[in-house]
């Protein structure tokens, strides 16, 4: 315990916070039952506009992208957008659009990811393509 205070003596206090029941770090919100995408961020990718570029549907990836362990089978359901930022074949179309649409829509119902309990058993459920690999780790579904 004397060690304990002696670190908490020497942090920098402006850059911590204690007793709450809300921490914001990083684009999650860490809650009492779990932790949550920040609510800002889904707004930005609802609101995102229609790449144009690829540089545009980049931005839009990597966004979605941050938060993919909140959306299960994440991989499979953007891989057809990946798919324009190969080999120039950058050419938006209905499929694109439709994906984009369903993509976003789909970020605004992300789950809170509970924390573990241990007492449980888990249940590691896999999703795997040619590009990428996720894993979730699950209990009581």
């Amino acid at each position: 315990m004397e060690e304990h205070k002696e670190h908490l003596s020497i942090v920098n206090r402006k850059k911590c916070v204690f007793g709450q029941d809300r921490v914001d770090y990083l684009g999650h919100i860490s809650i009492g039952r779990g932790v949550m995408a920040d609510p800002f961020k889904i707004t930005a990718m609802v609101e995102w506009p229609v790449p144009r570029t690829i540089r545009e549907l980049c931005g839009f990836l990597g966004l979605t992208g941050y938060y993919r362990k909140f959306l299960e089978g994440y991989g499979k359901k953007e891989k057809s957008l990946t798919d324009l930022l190969k080999n120039d074949k950058f050419c938006w179309s209905d499929e694109a659009m439709k994906t984009f649409e369903k993509l976003k829509q789909e970020m605004t119902q992300v789950p809170v990811l509970t924390l573990p309990d241990f007492s449980k058993s888990f249940v590691v459920e896999t999703d795997a393509s040619g590009y990428i690999i996720e894993a979730i780790l699950m209990h009581e579904e």
